[in-house]
């Protein structure tokens, strides 16, 4: 989903983090809203997606197991990730960035050293390479983590009345180690993240978030 509007140098890449049921998607859509009103061009996107070939990938990554289907194996699924990522690099966010057009990204990297790091285990050094050979010269600009407790939010999923996909359907444990992680991320790269209480009414969340927002509201629009 894009909106046109009149270019403004240099583009920022944000990206929302957190695990399932913290409002991701309703912040991603405020955040958008503050830079419609501030004439700021911006394209959403998100993670395991945003091409055709990466949606693919992420279909195969979060459609429950069955007895006439198959499971990726930990290392196959930190694969996929990376490839669906490579291929969302290149068609998306680096064109969007290199014409001025600010990226909001449902989930990037984090999410991988969070859910394939955290969650399934798979070794930092590992991730790193990874990291390194898709994309080591671009980060985020900003990385909003959405924190709160795993009960709370997988009363949130619950809510939705919808099935669970593969990844929403692990257990409580797996999802703490994979928020443990995410905390441990933040506190790693203090500059970039910054954690959101989620747990909050949804106003003060996004008074939070646009605390956040601001700084590079004001700097684009020369404040």
């Amino acid at each position: 989903m894009t909106n046109q509007a009149l270019t403004i140098n240099p583009a920022c890449f944000i990206t929302l983090e957190g695990g399932e049921g913290v409002g991701k998607t309703t912040n991603v859509n405020f955040i958008t809203a503050q830079l419609d009103n501030a004439g700021i061009p911006w394209i959403k996107t998100r993670e395991p997606g945003g091409t055709p070939l990466a949606e693919s990938i992420r279909n195969l990554l979060l459609a429950n197991t069955t007895e006439t289907t198959e499971a990726p194996c930990h290392l196959t699924e930190l694969l996929l990730m990376f490839a669906g990522r490579a291929q969302h690099l290149d068609q998306v966010i680096r064109p969007a960035l290199a014409k001025g057009i600010w990226v909001i990204c449902d989930r990037f990297t984090d999410a991988s050293y969070a859910y394939q790091g955290g969650g399934r285990g798979q070794s930092e050094a590992l991730l790193e390479q990874l990291e390194q050979l898709v994309h080591s010269d671009l980060q985020p600009d900003l990385t909003l983590l959405l924190d709160m407790p795993i009960e709370a939010a997988s009363a949130r999923v619950d809510s939705r009345g919808q099935q669970r996909d593969r990844f929403e359907q692990e257990q409580w444990a797996f999802f703490q180690r994979v928020r443990d992680a995410y905390l441990q991320r933040a506190h790693q790269h203090p500059l970039r993240f910054r954690v959101v209480d989620a747990a909050q009414s949804l106003p003060q969340v996004q008074q939070q978030v646009l605390e956040y927002l601001q700084p590079l509201l004001d700097k684009a629009l020369g404040a």
